[in-house]
């Protein structure tokens, strides 16, 4: 016998779900039974009327046509339907109820998922202190972090994929939101025994003949490109990759080219005199990093957390950086 069925109406013969013969009310009421033992008492429990309960029981078992338990029996003894469909209620309702509390914290902000991926080699710094802090705070937020670079985050942001991209290269997209965390420097380092480390400030040509070494990312999203060698017309003399920020603090100790980095990143090995670093140009070259958001993600309790994170974190470890105001 199936009891969990649907059958359309003759105003709807196309709907399937035009009537269900069982509803939740009805598990909840013989749940309520069951417990309970006697009409009187789970009518009591679900703050109903004895006779409203009884209309509810009979309804069900006109439209199951089968009786659910015996009558005039206390406790209430029921029939092998009614025995099925408590075996059904004890599967369903128990499930409902706990989305039923999913939906009131992610209501109040108490839950969701923070969904994270970078565009920048070097936050993982700071970033890897803030996440521990969330985590700490906010522990039933579901939260990953991505740093793959073979697939353009921004986007995947857009459509819902990430939740939230550490990035200093914006784009206009609909519905994304860059909020500014803090300004940095970027700064060419040296080995210091490089030729260069002579100098107060580089300038473009002084790259002409030299060794940079990159992350492995596109030129349009290397500000050292973008904002400094290429409005000058100069290309280095050979440009490469290293994925790791420790890997190329190393090549560059050992003179075996430049790298142009911002300033968290260089200066703790600036401290112990493995490299120096200088200003590019007389102004210093200037980039901000951004956390991008959805836009009706702004509000979230637990996003404006992270970001009340990230800030503390930031301006308390990394030196030389500088706060913005709030952009779109």
């Amino acid at each position: 016998m199936h009891f969990i069925h649907r059958a359309a109406s003759a105003a709807n013969p196309t709907d399937p779900f035009a009537m269900a013969k069982i509803e939740l009310r009805h598990l909840r009421t013989l749940v309520a039974l069951r417990d309970t033992g006697s009409l009187v008492d789970a009518a009591d429990r679900l703050c109903l009327t004895q006779s409203a309960l009884s209309h509810q029981v009979k309804d069900v078992e006109d439209r199951l046509q089968c009786s659910l338990f015996m009558r005039k029996t206390r406790p209430v003894r029921f029939t092998s339907a009614g025995q099925r469909l408590l075996a059904l209620a004890d599967e369903i309702l128990p499930q409902i109820r706990a989305a039923e509390i999913d939906l009131d914290r992610l209501a109040g902000g108490e839950t969701g998922r923070l969904f994270l991926a970078l565009e920048c080699h070097s936050c993982f710094q700071w970033l890897m202190p803030t996440i521990n802090t969330f985590r700490h705070h906010w522990p039933d937020v579901e939260l990953d972090l991505s740093s793959s670079f073979s697939f353009a985050p921004l986007q995947a942001l857009a459509r819902g994929d990430l939740d939230l991209v550490i990035s200093s290269d914006p784009l206009e997209l609909p519905g994304v939101h860059y909020e500014p965390l803090f300004r940095y420097e970027v700064r060419l380092a040296l080995s210091p025994r490089h030729r260069l480390a002579a100098r107060a400030v580089i300038e473009p040509a002084d790259l002409a003949d030299e060794v940079l070494i990159c992350y492995p990312v596109e030129r349009a999203r290397l500000d050292v490109f973008r904002h400094f060698l290429e409005p000058a017309d100069i290309e280095p003399a050979s440009v490469r990759t290293a994925e790791l920020t420790m890997m190329i603090i190393q090549l560059v100790a050992s003179n075996r080219g430049v790298a142009a980095l911002p300033n968290w990143a260089i200066s703790e090995y600036e401290n112990k005199d493995f490299l120096v670093s200088r200003a590019l140009g007389a102004e210093g070259l200037w980039s901000t990093l951004y956390a991008a958001i959805r836009e009706e993600q702004r509000e979230h309790p637990y996003m404006r957390d992270f970001m009340a994170f990230a800030r503390q974190t930031c301006f308390s470890d990394l030196p030389g950086i500088q706060p913005l105001a709030s952009v779109r």
